[in-house]
This record gives C-alpha cells, sequence and structure tokens, in this order.
C-alpha cells in the first residue's frame, strides 16, 4: 500500500445536547483548524467523528487522494491497518474517535456484550444497527460530569431514606429487602439492587411523573427556603428535570454515581455499564458500533426492560470509576489510556515548551492524531509535504509511519492519539 499520512476533513453531528456555537469544544477546534468555518451562535455542535463509520466518514485531504473517503481508502489499502488489526478486524478500523460537547443529559444508557448485541441486531436491527459490542473511554477536555455505575449500597439507602417519593415508587418490600442485604452478601446486594432498580424503571407513567412532581415541589420550596438539599441531590435533580421534565431518568440519579473528571481524567464504560453524560467536553474513543440501549433522559428510542436484565449491578464508589493513565516508560510525554478490550487505545501527548522537535513514534497500528493545543510543521517521509499542525488539525498515520513535529508554540502541545495495540 502506499505509504500514508494524510490529514483529515472530519464530520460533525448536530445533536440537541451539544452546546451551542464557541460554547463548544468541536466548533472552538472546527474555527482553529479552519478560518472559513462559519460557526452559527444558535447551533448544537455536539460531536466531532474522526473515523470511518458511515455515518461520518473522515474526508482525506491530500492532492495524491483525491475525492476519497478514509473508510474508501482503507478498504482499498487495508495493510494500513497493521498486519494484527487487518486480520483481528476483518479490514476495518476497529474504533471510532470523537470529541464531545455536552450540555444538558445525554441519556441513561448501556451498551451491550457481544453475544446480546448480535441477539438485538437479529432481532431488531432498525434500534441495533450491527452486531458489535460498543465499550467506550471518556476524557475529559474540560470540567466534566456523568453518572457511571451502581453508587455505595449505604450511598442508595440513604437516598431511600431521604427520598419518599423514591421510596413510595420502589416499594417498602424491595426498600426494605436492599436496607437488610449485607456487604458480606454480594450476590445478594446485587439482586436486591436489581430488584429496587428495575421496580424504578418501570413505574407506571402517571404514578411517576406525580411522584416527581412532588418531588421537584418539595425541593424548589426547600431552596427558595435557604435549607440544604444535598441529601435529596437537590441540585442535580432541579438540573435534569429541567431539561427532561417528567422522566423518569431523573431518579437515577439516586442509584447511580456522580463522576466529576478534571482535564486529563477518563471513564471507562465497559459492557452492561449503566452511564449518562450529563455536561463538559471530552475526548471519547470507542469500538466501531452504534449499539446502545435507553432507558430515560432522551427522545429516542427507550428498551427498559432489556436494559434493566443486562446491567452489571455491582456497587462502587465514584473515584472508582476514574481509569487510570500510565506515563510511558519510553517517552515521559506520552500518557497511556488501556482499557481491558482489544479494540482501541487511546495516548495523551504533552509537549513542553522546551522541546522544540519531538517524533511521534510510530506503532503497530493505523492511529488518529488530534491536536488540542499548540502549533507545529510536521514532516514524515509518507506524507505527500510539509503539514501545518494547529488546534483542531486530525491527521491519519497508517501502521508503522512516524511524524516529525517542529514546534512553534510557546506553550509547547497537547495531543491525543488514538490507536489499537493488540
Amino acid at each position: 500500500f502506499p505509504p500514508a499520512v494524510f490529514p483529515l476533513s472530519c464530520a460533525v453531528q448536530s445533536y440537541a445536547w451539544g452546546k451551542l456555537g464557541l460554547e463548544s469544544e468541536v466548533a472552538k477546534l472546527l474555527a482553529s483548524s479552519d478560518p472559513l468555518v462559519q460557526i452559527q451562535p444558535n447551533q448544537p455542535y455536539a460531536e466531532l467523528w474522526m473515523g470511518t463509520h458511515p455515518r461520518g466518514d473522515a474526508i482525506i485531504q491530500d492532492n495524491r487522494i483525491p475525492q476519497k473517503t478514509l473508510g474508501q481508502w482503507i478498504a482499498d489499502n487495508p495493510a494500513c491497518l497493521g498486519v494484527k488489526v487487518k486480520d483481528a478486524f476483518q479490514g476495518h478500523l476497529p474504533f471510532l474517535f470523537k470529541v464531545l460537547s455536552v450540555n444538558t443529559a445525554l441519556s441513561i444508557q448501556a451498551h451491550p456484550n457481544k453475544e446480546l448485541a448480535a441477539k438485538l441486531h437479529a432481532q431488531f436491527p432498525e434500534h441495533y444497527p450491527d452486531a458489535n459490542h460498543k465499550p467506550e473511554m471518556a476524557i475529559a477536555l474540560t470540567p466534566f460530569e456523568g453518572l457511571c455505575g451502581f453508587r455505595p449500597v449505604e450511598e442508595i439507602v440513604s437516598f431511600l431514606q431521604s427520598v419518599p417519593e423514591l421510596r413510595a415508587l420502589i416499594g417498602e418490600v424491595a426498600a426494605e429487602q436492599l436496607e437488610r442485604s449485607g456487604s458480606d452478601d454480594p450476590r445478594g446486594v446485587s439482586a436486591a439492587l436489581r430488584v429496587c432498580f428495575t421496580r424504578l424503571m418501570k413505574s407506571e407513567k402517571k404514578f411517576f411523573v406525580d411522584q416527581l412532581n412532588m418531588l421537584v415541589k418539595r425541593i424548589s420550596q426547600e431552596v427558595a427556603e435557604g435549607k440544604d438539599t444535598s441529601g435529596s441531590n437537590g441540585d442535580l435533580l432541579l438540573r435534569l428535570h429541567s431539561q427532561y421534565p417528567g422522566d423518569i431518568g431523573c431518579f437515577t440519579i439516586y442509584f447511580l454515581n456522580l463522576v466529576r473528571l478534571e482535564p486529563g481524567e477518563a471513564m471507562f464504560l465497559g459492557a452492561n455499564e449503566p452511564h449518562a453524560y450529563l455536561h463538559g467536553d471530552c475526548v471519547e474513543c470507542m469500538a466501531c458500533s452504534d449499539n446502545t440501549v435507553r432507558a430515560g433522559l432522551t427522545p429516542k428510542f427507550i428498551d427498559v426492560l432489556t436494559l434493566c436484565e443486562m446491567l452489571n449491578y455491582t456497587p462502587a464508589p465514584s473515584s472508582s470509576k476514574i481509569f487510570p493513565a500510565a506515563q510511558s516508560q519510553l517517552d515521559p510525554s506520552v500518557y497511556l489510556y488501556d482499557p481491558p478490550v482489544p479494540d482501541f487505545t487511546i495516548m495523551r501527548i504533552e509537549i513542553p515548551s522546551s522541546i522544540k522537535l519531538y517524533l511521534v513514534s510510530a506503532v503497530e497500528s493505523a492511529s488518529i492524531l488530534l491536536v488540542i493545543q499548540g502549533t507545529a510543521v510536521g514532516t514524515s517521509t509518507a506524507a505527500a509535504s510539509e503539514m501545518t499542525l494547529r488546534r483542531g488539525s486530525v491527521l491519519f498515520i497508517s501502521a508503522n509511519e512516524s511524524i516529525s513535529l517542529h514546534l512553534s508554540s510557546p506553550d509547547g502541545m497537547l495531543l491525543f492519539r488514538a490507536c489499537c495495540l493488540l
């Protein structure tokens, strides 16, 4: 295959939950990378897709390869993926790399494992369009909030005792069962948790809307009186209800951990892990799939029964949901996020201002490189010419190819690189 390092023009997705105009990191990256782009102040710039997904295949910006998408080029040149990746993933790029800018909550959801994905795709292809799993990782670019995994049982029990509207939905029998479940019996805890969460999510609509309205009214009055509403998770409840009034997903904040990430911190969302993104900007990488099972805080198709059956009901503290990055022993500028799935690995590359020439090393996998901060001129024997890299630039790098960066910014550079390290 021809040696290949080339710039990409990537698809932008404009979902309603995205940040508007230049409040969005996606829009800022677009505007920085191409001064001719007109950013619309009232348009939500939700996602930047960097990969070969058919709904947002990147366009190659290289005069050697006219009018081709990245997906078409890889199909013609599968060896660019690297031998192991090409064989393991049938000649397809195994990941989709994204930037997300989240303004309002983004659905209570989970992703199926491969077995369940195949089953759902066979039964309901209109809702589950492929047979692949969809593990994903989010790395914060700005302070980022999400829900992830079930809270420790003592936290859930505390809410059951301080939020009578929640207890009414779950029922006294199920609530008491969870309160009695001992920490020395993990299977009993998980079983009780499953019963409580399923009863909540399958509540009759009129009943849960009435209870939610009562709860919102009560907390609003307490806020007006200057009372502390943290025992009812009041601030978050009111925020979600203002975004999705009358939605059962508002109650999930009493079951799921609120996870706050600082820039550079990450969450990994494996199969069957309940989660939702609430606010902030992140880099995200996932297996190349569209399979999402949703049950609230979304206008999209919801599948409560499947979600409740598939979830991992193992309680754990919010701190355990932060996925650590490991500094490379070979290159101190590289921090590796290596999740327990084969589909992708992410590198955060922080080049200090003292370094003026930096080598983006070759790896045995095709990769996609995103510039978040800084400017440089990139050179490679596999590129058509010198490449000017600035904030928002995106490059495709074939397996076993490297790039030399000649830095021109006084503050160094921040890059993210998605690849597949089998």
